[in-house]
């Protein structure tokens, strides 16, 4: 997921992705564990894709009280 793709999403469909994503990390981290894991890159880009998310999820929490002003 690139940064583009994700300025053009609300705070609740950020809020959301980040919810999907960390699901999906938990289940490769279960695999991870049971040994059953095929691509491990993919945790890594999970987390990746988190922390982008995480930042603009908090660029939006700050520029929206800054509007009603």
């Amino acid at each position: 997921m690139k940064m583009s793709e994700i300025k053009d999403l609300t705070l609740q469909e950020v809020t959301a992705k980040s919810r999907d994503l960390r699901q999906e990390r938990f289940n490769l981290r279960l695999q991870q564990a049971s040994s059953q894991l095929e691509k491990p890159a993919r945790l890594r880009d999970l987390r990746r894709d988190i922390a982008r998310l995480e930042t603009r999820a908090t660029a939006l929490r700050k520029q929206s009280p800054a509007k009603t002003k």
